[in-house]
């Protein structure tokens, strides 16, 4: 019996051991089975995270209300028209992991059959490295794309990008700028509202008129060639507003490539070039005579000689050598003249002028590449002499337009812009001249155009009205006698004025058209001429006879000639005038 039940207890633990095998067996299987459903399931997530949710591995674009799924990021721009200026389109740029090309040297050749720009030893000199991410080709055409992607290479793979487009070419180069590769704004209104363009908000709204930009970028180009000059600048201006119409500087460039841009065609000359004006600021200096007194219209002053003063001898391009009134030293653009006047108001006081009409600090317009005026210190009576006329202090051209138009617009300094205002704004400005001071000014400039210094300036049934201006550069040995600064400043219609004109041209050369002069007169009147005939009727300015009755009583003031004088001579003496 003990015998037996020993053989039923082994077998029984025997049993048990068995059992509890074959539980644990059953146990790691459904554990295995566990741990390998979890894989295939993570490996199908993934599989459809990479082929539906990221399609080729690229990055989901940011969508919302306003876009659709496809649009690009990077807000348009656009003209105060609607015309378009710059927008974003999708693009494929195409990178390569090394590790994974089977023959760097046969792939290197294919995509420098394929792709312009590449060479093969560029191509393999990226495709052989260690790296396991390097780019080929950003923002390939769809074309380019197609034919990368027929030759079957397998480690090429594609990103979806966004390439920066400008439609008008080199028309806006200065105003609009340009942005990277990377979609940053790098130069202009691209770097400006950078923040605001990459939010792919509404469209950025400008001021400027493609239309007006195009004549006026033409008219200036025709001149620069012409006068065989190292470079030009002009711009059109709303007299109240302070809107900027048009602004070319020359040479430009296209944003389109940004990688191909010549540093002379990079400077933006109408808002960070500083140029001594010439005799246009004489506008600023008559101005300010009249507006504080110390001149009136009927004032004449003795311009028959020379003024000497230490070792400078100040004299007149063309001197009449007699009296002039205000309007005739205006007119004939009489250096002795304006001397005498600026030394009246005195050094204080035109300081004080320049500071309120924006010409001693920088323009505080809506782009990054702006110039700081340059002026004497200490600010002496000569220097109070040689500014008056043009020399000796350097402004940039959109303070002389923003200053002009607050001498004709009614006395009002505008803030130069480039944005559209919206509608029923308040346009921004400070009283700086009478209101009589401005009408005066109005019909003295009006006068250069019909009988002085700027008659090719003169277009047809719009009244235009300004001033000359020819300025010497400054050169290592003091002023250049052959190296000039061009320029007319003005407005029209000037009984009514709607807009400010400027065209300065840079070291211009006479040429047989000109008699050989390359002065603003020469120069850079006849761009405006041309300019406003073609300009005004889009600009919705209708030409008016000469004669009209509200134009002639506006501006109708016969020059008057100062007369002979035997008597001492008083700067200003309004004794001395026949007017």
């Amino acid at each position: 019996m003990s015998i037996l039940f020993g053989t039923r207890h082994t077998r029984t633990n025997i049993d048990g051991i068995a059992k509890q095998a074959l539980e644990t067996g059953r146990t790691r299987i459904l554990v295995a089975g566990a741990l390998f459903s979890l894989a295939f399931l993570a490996i199908g997530l993934r599989l459809a995270d990479v082929t539906i949710v990221k399609p080729t591995g690229e990055p989901r674009l940011a969508t919302n209300k306003r876009t659709p799924a496809f649009a690009a990021g990077r807000a348009d721009i656009v003209d105060r028209n609607g015309v378009l200026l710059a927008t974003s389109l999708n693009t494929a740029s195409l990178y390569a992991n090394p590790r994974q090309i089977l023959d760097a040297r046969e792939a290197a050749d294919k995509l420098a059959r394929v792709l312009p720009g590449i060479t093969a030893g560029e191509a393999m000199s990226k495709l052989s490295s260690d790296r396991s991410f390097v780019w080929l080709k950003r923002h390939l055409t769809p074309r380019q794309q197609y034919a990368v992607n027929a030759l079957g290479i397998p480690g090429l793979y594609f990103q979806r990008e966004e390439r920066r487009v400008y439609p008008q070419g080199k028309l806006f180069a200065h105003v609009l700028g340009f942005a990277g590769t990377d979609g940053t704004g790098l130069t202009g209104i691209e770097k400006t509202f950078d923040d605001t363009l990459r939010s792919g908000a509404a469209p950025v709204r400008l001021s400027v008129d493609a239309r007006v930009q195009h004549i006026l970028h033409q008219e200036l180009q025709a001149a620069v060639t012409a006068f065989r000059a190292d470079g030009a600048a002009a711009m059109v201006m709303d007299a109240k507003s302070g809107e900027i119409i048009a602004l070319v500087s020359l040479p430009d460039f296209d944003p389109n490539l940004p990688n191909a841009i010549p540093q002379k065609a990079a400077f933006n000359r109408t808002t960070l070039g500083v140029y001594e004006m010439g005799s246009t600021f004489k506008i600023f200096t008559t101005a300010m005579a009249l507006d504080s007194g110390a001149s009136k219209m009927a004032s004449s002053y003795d311009a028959s000689k020379p003024i000497r003063i230490a070792r400078f001898v100040i004299t007149d391009y063309h001197g009449k050598n007699r009296w002039l009134t205000v309007p005739e030293i205006f007119i004939y653009s009489s250096n002795i003249g304006t001397v005498k006047m600026a030394l009246e108001v005195g050094t204080k006081r035109q300081q004080d002028y320049l500071r309120r009409l924006g010409l001693l600090a920088p323009a505080a317009i809506e782009l990054p590449e702006v110039g700081s005026p340059l002026m004497p210190s200490p600010w002496r009576e000569i220097n109070t002499m040689t500014i008056s006329f043009g020399h000796g202090v350097a402004v940039t051209p959109v303070q002389l337009a923003q200053a002009t138009a607050a001498v004709v617009n009614g006395g009002i300094l505008p803030k130069a812009t480039l944005l559209k205002p919206a509608k029923d704004a308040a346009i921004p400005g400070t009283r700086v001249l009478k209101p009589q001071t401005s009408r005066d000014m109005r019909r003295l400039m009006r006068l250069v155009v019909t009988d002085g210094t700027g008659t090719k300036a003169e277009a047809k049934g719009y009244f235009v009205g300004g001033k000359t201006g020819t300025a010497e550069k400054i050169g290592a040995r003091g002023y250049r006698a052959k190296a000039l600064v061009s320029s007319f400043a003005g407005a029209f219609p000037i009984d009514d004025p709607r807009y400010v004109v400027l065209a300065i041209v840079d070291e211009p050369h006479g040429n047989k058209q000109s008699f050989g002069y390359a002065t603003g007169g020469w120069v850079a009147a006849p761009v405006i001429k041309r300019f406003v005939e073609r300009a005004a009727p889009l600009l919705g300015i209708a030409p008016r006879a000469s004669d009209s009755p509200e134009v002639a009583r506006i501006l109708d003031l016969k020059l008057p000639v100062a007369a002979k004088s035997k008597t001492k001579d008083r700067q200003g003496s309004d004794q001395n005038a026949s007017y």
